[in-house]
């Protein structure tokens, strides 16, 4: 028997590869399905199932194209209505894969089909545990995300994921090994260790949520917190439950090179988002003008989710060269289908032609503190409130990338202000979305907060985020 676990950093996200005897089984792929099949074929095995924890909100599985391309069936837990063929499995219904047994646990609370999937080994000991968005480690399920489909408040859900808990995964042996969906940095927890894999045993002494002293207490430690899920949610959770176009056919679409004046053209007149996505560095020295920065090397999938919500929206790719593939791959996997090309020889090819070119005002962190020296400034803070509040620029004002749609017009575009995050990636992208919205009259600090610690610029007195967080 083998398990593999394949970890996702960009979207925090586990998929599992499992092999007995010639055959096979993929829990929760990514949209992309050729490194599984490369997987098979190198073993020499036969997919017999694939099976899917619940219907992802945070990324497009690629269960449908798994399945197409190897006639093996989809399998969901109980209570799943997907609207393609799958089997829908009953609550403790046990599939075997080679020698070995997997045990469908109806684990509901995150979302209603919410499932569990008990690996039992040949000597028919309990042996992993792939708890999806059930059970992570040091957390568990966001509760809130299901709530419309449901009809149920988060604290009906949360009541459910309690009985799935302490009723059906805490009974388990201590050393059973958890395979989570998700590690630190998914939006669908909000207390996850960096670990990706734990035992069992560990997670019953170290995480809170298993800690509870009763159900009431678990309702309002597991609900209390909750910053709102990222727009772009319902949507992939619509791709997963209805499905999309194959991987290979947005893949081909994505991949046409167009000149600079062909890019031109389609800039003006498809209504496409020209989406940028070299280093923060490179960009703020020149890009093509109206353009957002989201760079590759960093949170891509779920900023651009964050950001661009729409998935249908069509896109228009700025990379570097040979980065085009692994952009337009990157974009699926959180449902972003519509590109429509990308720009043939990248900027340099841009700013060759002779056509216009916009940059960003970034200065350093020392340029920063001459500038505010004995000055009264404004000074944006683009962090997340938990690291603003762990230490900040005193008289600084908090204002999330993640809400920039919300706050962008609180800012009076005849007044000057520093713009920075913790180290130049998410300020890049708002100083990019600002411009791209008529607001230049700002500098942008290299660096972020990183850079600005090092100076003598006056700063909050430092607070573990442990303590902030009640962790």
């Amino acid at each position: 028997m083998k398990i593999e676990q394949i970890y996702t950093g960009c979207l925090a996200q586990g998929a599992y590869y499992i092999v007995s005897n010639g055959e096979a089984a993929i829990i929760d792929p990514l949209r992309e399905t050729q490194p599984y099949l490369d997987r098979l074929q190198k073993d020499n095995v036969k997919l017999k199932y694939i099976f899917e924890t619940h219907f992802h909100a945070d990324f497009v599985s690629g269960h449908l194209d798994l399945s197409t391309k190897t006639n093996a069936p989809i399998v969901y837990g109980p209570t799943a209505q997907p609207e393609f063929e799958a089997i829908i499995a009953e609550d403790h219904q046990v599939f075997w894969v080679g020698d070995i047994k997997i045990k469908v646990l109806h684990t509901p609370g995150h979302t209603m089909e919410s499932s569990s999937f008990l690996l039992i080994d040949e000597n028919g000991e309990d042996k992993a545990l792939f708890s999806g968005d059930t059970l992570f480690l040091g957390d568990v399920g966001r509760p809130d995300l299901a709530q419309k489909a449901a009809n149920m408040t988060q604290e009906e859900l949360a009541g459910l994921l309690y009985e799935s808990l302490y009723n059906k995964i805490l009974p388990l042996d201590d050393d059973i090994t958890v395979y989570p969906a998700h590690g630190a940095g998914s939006a669908c927890g909000k207390n996850m260790q960096k670990e990706t894999v734990d035992s069992l045993g560990n997670q019953k002494k170290t995480n809170y949520a298993l800690n509870q002293k009763d159900k009431e207490s678990f309702i309002k430690a597991v609900t209390d917190g909750l910053l709102p899920p990222p727009a772009y949610f319902g949507m992939n959770v619509a791709m997963n439950k209805k499905g999309y176009d194959s991987f290979d056919e947005v893949l081909s679409k994505g991949l046409q090179a167009l000149s600079p004046d062909k890019f031109e053209e389609l800039a003006e007149h498809s209504g496409a988002l020209v989406l940028d996505v070299r280093e923060n560095g490179d960009f703020a020295k020149g890009f093509v003008p109206q353009s957002i920065n989201i760079g590759l090397n960093g949170d891509f999938a779920p900023w651009v989710g964050a950001l661009m919500v729409d998935v249908k929206q069509p896109i228009l790719l700025i990379t570097n060269r040979n980065e085009e593939e692994e952009t337009v791959t990157r974009l699926s996997r959180v449902g972003f289908d519509n590109v429509l090309g990308f720009l043939q020889g990248g900027f340099e090819d841009w700013k060759n032609s002779g056509k216009e070119i916009d940059s960003v005002n970034r200065i350093s962190a020392k340029e920063f503190e001459e500038e505010i020296k004995g000055k009264e400034a404004t000074i944006v803070d683009v962090r997340k409130e938990s690291e603003y509040n762990a230490e900040h620029v005193q008289e600084a004002f908090n204002r999330p990338l993640a809400y920039i749609n919300d706050w962008i017009n609180t800012i009076n575009p005849a007044e000057h202000f520093y713009l920075h995050c913790a180290g130049g990636y998410r300020s890049m992208m708002a100083a990019s979305i600002l411009q791209a919205r008529g607001y230049r009259n700002f500098s942008e600090i290299e660096g972020g907060f990183n850079a600005i610690a090092q100076t003598d610029i006056p700063k909050s007195d430092f607070v573990c985020q442990t303590k902030i967080l009640n962790i």
